[in-house]
């Protein structure tokens, strides 16, 4: 099953690094009565994910919070060592961006998001995708099309769709 506009995000379990080591944080909890946009990438560090991607949640952080959304999610299929440096990197930690690690790809894989490419060394790793949830359930989805591409799934995108729908903090 693919998830869609109008599903209820499935249970699973995503790791960050707290100050005493690895979390598990659980979907049901970060989104129970709150307005969350999560992201997905294929993999940390990657070229378009590191370049594209995680920059266009850094420029629209503000905007996105200024209509509802409650907190915006990064998960890739990476454990949360990398993640944590990721965030780094990038500066997503200090723009707000949380980094969550999907360790063992079950909810990507939960979602229907999960591919392959061995040529490139990428197994078992996401969609690129954007969506927006509210209460845990599927109230926007953006899934990039093209490879290598971040143009449905980037922040910009997500912002143009809550505008067009009217989305706001109320």
């Amino acid at each position: 099953m693919t998830i869609t506009v109008g599903n209820r995000l499935p249970e699973a379990t995503l790791v960050r690094m707290g100050e005493n080591g690895p979390e598990q944080l659980s979907i049901s909890g970060l989104t129970a009565g709150r307005k969350v946009v999560i992201f997905a990438v294929p993999g940390a560090f990657s070229a378009t994910c590191h370049m594209a991607h995680v920059p266009s949640f850094i420029r629209t952080h503000d905007a996105l919070k200024a209509r509802g959304v409650d907190e915006i999610i990064c998960i890739s299929v990476n454990d949360p060592f990398v993640m944590k440096a990721w965030a780094e990197a990038t500066g997503a930690d200090k723009a707000g961006i949380t980094m969550l690690a999907d360790a063992d790809g079950s909810f990507t894989r939960a979602l229907g998001m999960q591919f392959d490419i061995p040529a490139v060394g990428l197994i078992g790793r996401s969609k690129r995708y954007a969506m927006l949830a509210e209460d845990g359930v599927v109230k926007v989805f953006n899934l990039e099309t093209a490879r290598g591409t971040c143009e449905m799934s980037g922040g910009e995108a997500m912002l143009d769709t809550l505008e067009g729908s009217g989305e706001n903090a109320a």
